[in-house]
């Protein structure tokens, strides 16, 4: 196994392993790589099988349903557990999976959830011709560090609600009310910043923007504060762009990382098979 850096303190490729196949040393040494590289590793051209992905996430743990998206839940036929994000149609016009073709914004996977899942894993199976769909992730331990102390102590005494109303690509889900109004939308208030266990590090942990809310404040209070919070994600120096070839695999930790997509041709094909780990227990604050 090869382990080559993505950025100084995070991400990891590594490739001369086949992740669908790995024996319990190269399973043991993968995780190991996640953890050190802050939950963000590219396995690079694998070519996973629907199957072999399966069996790799649940070497991590168990699996979480597909989200609720603009189209409801969508999966290739016979696998109910993997998710497929896409532009493309069937022969009636009918999406095979979501997000269109659009930029999805920064986000966490389902944090609107009481028990958002532990991790994600993406594969890609067609791509655009024309370029376009790199997904961005960001440092959020990193995002963390970067703040002043003060605002630290501050925030670590509070909760952001993620919004459940409309997903990353601005669509709104599927049987939920529109709304506009952050206080009342659907969601689940998490602590602004958690520990991760197994490194004992703080990392911020806000979800998405868009219907954001921190409780216990006016929302002028809190569209203010959650302004100021997420000049640190964006950090140039926090981010890494992975561009997609064919078979990569990508795994990130979703309590330590956000990401967002770039948009790409409608005219373009792009088809993503993803799962997600389930989280055994709501985000831990900070303490």
């Amino acid at each position: 196994m090869q382990v080559t850096r993505l950025t100084p303190k995070f991400g990891a490729a590594v490739t001369g392993v086949d992740v669908g196949n790995l024996t319990d040393g190269e399973f043991a040494a993968v995780m190991r790589v996640w953890h050190e590289h802050r939950g963000l590793v590219a396995f690079l051209r694998q070519n996973v099988s629907d199957d072999g992905l399966l069996a790799f996430s649940r070497r991590i743990g168990a699996l979480d349903s597909p989200p609720n998206q603009e189209h409801g839940r969508q999966s290739p036929e016979g696998y109910p557990d993997i998710y497929v994000v896409s532009n493309v149609k069937d022969t009636a016009g009918r999406p095979i999976g979501a997000l269109g073709d659009g930029e999805a914004v920064w986000h966490t996977d389902m944090s609107y959830e009481a028990k958002p899942p532990l991790a994600s894993m993406l594969t890609a199976r067609e791509l655009p011709a024309s370029g376009g769909g790199d997904t961005w992730f960001c440092d959020m331990i990193g995002a963390f560090e970067d703040m002043p102390e003060a605002l630290k102590q501050r925030v670590s005494r509070l909760q952001v609600k993620h919004d459940g109303t409309y997903n990353s690509g601005g669509y709104l889900r599927k049987g939920v009310r529109e709304t506009n109004d952050p206080v009342s939308a659907p969601g689940t208030l998490h602590p602004a910043v958690i520990r991760i266990p197994q490194t004992g590090e703080a990392a911020l942990y806000l979800g998405r923007r868009r219907m954001s809310y921190i409780g216990g404040l006016t929302l002028a209070e809190s569209e203010a504060l959650l302004d100021e919070l997420w000049k640190y994600p964006s950090a140039e120096h926090r981010i890494y762009r992975h561009k997609w070839q064919v078979g990569d695999l990508v795994m990130w930790d979703n309590r330590t990382t956000m990401h967002r997509r770039d948009p790409f041709s409608a005219s373009d094909r792009r088809v993503m098979h993803r799962t997600q780990i389930k989280g055994v227990a709501a985000p831990a604050a900070f303490a």
